[in-house]
């Protein structure tokens, strides 16, 4: 039990160090963003739009709100409408009429903001970024998110005497000092020892990656190897997480000689590092080193998010000089055609990426932490204000879970790459524009990779829509197959079969239409993982069974050091 006797004087105390990071919160979560107007004041950088309202929902809101505040003040507000909401689904919010007067008024002023947002009549992005502000306002000012108004949090400050509030600033001393919300108890977690832990060995390493070589599962193996290229904004495990759910392991167990990129975390020292750098001195690189450690002529190779548009372009560039080491491509959530980024179209105009280009174009580093927190903020109640109630208001210790540990094990970006990255793909997609992106000296045309390719996209994904996914399947000229998984961008790629979850969509049609709603009203709904049809389709292509090999690497290409690599534990400074 907590004994100290002046408890209230703590709570002041705590309220005024708890406001304090909820204004670094703020602070970090807009930095990506800076210059950036979103058409609200936001961090007192932006200026209100003139935009104007349309009068027919202008006038249905009024009404709605009227008739609900009504019922509202009457008490007839029901109670299991609040219960819905999850921040307020605890029965001390309901048992006390105040506080559920409280969180009722709180649902209907967010419905009536937002339904005000939706009225606006203006351009898409626009309203999308109003929209957006709303959003987080509202999310930001919840009663549930406040101490002198969390019914639940008080009732547990009074049963624990104290405890509950004491464990609360202490978790919230710990967050401030590492410098983002604890998502999961990161102490329980460690890379090599409990996640990464598939065998293996690295070796071959540049100032960019670390290129890890797997252990065989199987006596024998497939003949062309395969090599899996992950985002370079987030870190290899996440394929490799633990035994049960890992890609890297699962590829292994399919007879597959598997090879996968190890991104370094860039400090100062890569801050000059452009985009050319990721496609020659890293993916193309290491395709080159899977070639000669196997003896293979062509490879398989997968990419993944971002780690999906730096394989392809690397593709591009070498069919561009007439060479096609890779026979199939798989790409999982990833966008080649930018036309459709989902909510992460409002943070990205004229003046943003001017603004970056400015800011490290030339030099720099993007801080890892900056972009978690913007990525985190695209749903703020599930990733940002649930952790803050759970970890400091209610005083407990967020539970172990692999995912959120990766989740905070964030990546520095070199500031080249990144405007590069913003200007010719988000701002002006130039990668599905033929000859219009110039990358290693050859101007790139996705025509030219016309070899099979295996494409997913997950359906409810807010970072890479499905519609962006899809959309690869106009591009890419060789033959494709499409699949559609349940879930977000994250879950819905680690769905491994054992587990029996979620499900994927597959269509048996060899055409695509242009929209991915028309191919979904054709696709049929199979139960559990997509990752036993992709390794059906990827054994297709993959040529004749060898004996495995007995060692890593070969004379040229000798261990350095055992999986998972020094390159995957440095941390985001």
């Amino acid at each position: 039990m907590h004994s100290d006797p002046d408890w209230a004087k703590t709570a002041q105390q705590f309220q005024q160090t708890l406001g304090d990071g909820w204004t670094r919160a703020w602070a970090d979560a807009i930095k990506p963003i800076q210059g950036l107007d979103l058409g609200v004041p936001v961090g007192g950088m932006a200026t209100a739009p003139q935009v104007t309202f349309s009068a027919t929902k202008l006038q249905a809101l009024q009404k709605q709100y009227l008739e609900e505040s009504a019922a509202l003040w009457n008490q007839s507000m029901d109670a299991a409408v609040i219960a819905k909401d999850k921040r307020f689904s605890a029965k001390a919010w309901t048992e006390n009429p105040l506080t559920a007067y409280n969180a009722a008024s709180y649902l209907l002023t967010s419905r009536t903001l937002m339904g005000l947002a939706d009225a606006v009549e203006a351009d898409d992005k626009t309203r999308s970024r109003i929209q957006f502000a709303v959003e987080q306002w509202m999310a930001a000012s919840a009663p549930s998110n406040y101490l002198a108004m969390n019914a639940e949090a008080q009732k547990k400050l009074i049963d624990t005497q104290g405890e509950s509030l004491a464990k609360g600033l202490k978790n919230l001393m710990h967050d401030m000092q590492q410098g983002h919300v604890s998502m999961t108890d990161e102490s329980l977690f460690e890379v090599g020892r409990n996640v990464a832990t598939t065998e293996g060995a690295v070796v071959f390493e540049n100032e960019l990656f670390q290129l890890i070589e797997y252990k065989p599962l199987t006596a024998k193996v497939y003949a062309k190897p395969f090599l899996l290229v992950p985002p370079c904004i987030n870190k290899y495990y996440i394929l490799d997480l633990q035994p049960e759910n890992s890609l890297i392991r699962y590829a292994v167990e399919q007879g597959n000689r598997t090879f996968v990129v190890s991104w370094r975390n860039p400090d100062k020292s890569m801050g000059d590092k452009t985009w050319d750098n990721y496609i020659e001195d890293a993916a193309i690189k290491a395709i080159a080193v899977t070639q000669e450690i196997t003896g293979a002529k062509t490879i398989n190779a997968l990419g993944f998010c971002v780690g999906g548009t730096i394989l392809s372009t690397a593709v591009a560039v070498l069919a561009a000089r007439g060479e096609k080491p890779v026979a199939s491509l798989t790409l999982l959530t990833t966008l080649l055609d930018f036309t459709d980024t989902g909510i992460i179209d409002i943070f990205v105009d004229e003046a943003m990426v001017a603004f970056r280009e400015k800011q490290m174009g030339k030099g720099g580093l993007l801080p890892g932490g900056d972009l978690s927190s913007t990525f985190s903020f695209l749903r703020p109640n599930d990733l940002v204000w649930n952790y803050v109630v759970g970890n400091y208001l209610k005083g407990e210790t967020p539970p172990p879970f692999d995912l959120l540990y990766w989740n905070s094990d964030s990546t520095n970006l070199p500031g080249p790459f990144y405007a590069w990255y913003l200007r010719n793909t988000y701002l002006e997609n130039k990668l599905v524009q033929p000859g219009k992106a110039t990358v290693c000296g050859e101007k790139i045309d996705l025509r030219k990779i016309d070899i099979p390719a295996y494409i997913y996209g997950s359906r409810e994904d807010h970072i890479v829509p499905i519609g962006g996914a899809y959309a690869s399947t106009q591009h890419l000229p060789g033959q494709k197959r499409f699949v559609m998984g349940a879930s977000g961008h994250i879950a819905g790629v680690i769905n491994p079969p054992a587990k029996k979850k979620r499900s994927h969509w597959i269509s048996d049609a060899t055409s695509f239409p242009a929209k991915a709603e028309d191919w979904i009203a054709g696709a049929q709904e199979h139960a559990g993982s997509w990752w036993t049809d992709w390794s059906a389709w990827l054994k297709s292509h993959a040529g004749k069974q060898v004996a495995a090999p007995t060692q890593y690497g070969n004379a040229d290409y000798k261990v350095i050091e055992p999986a998972p690599g020094r390159y995957v534990k440095a941390r985001a400074q």
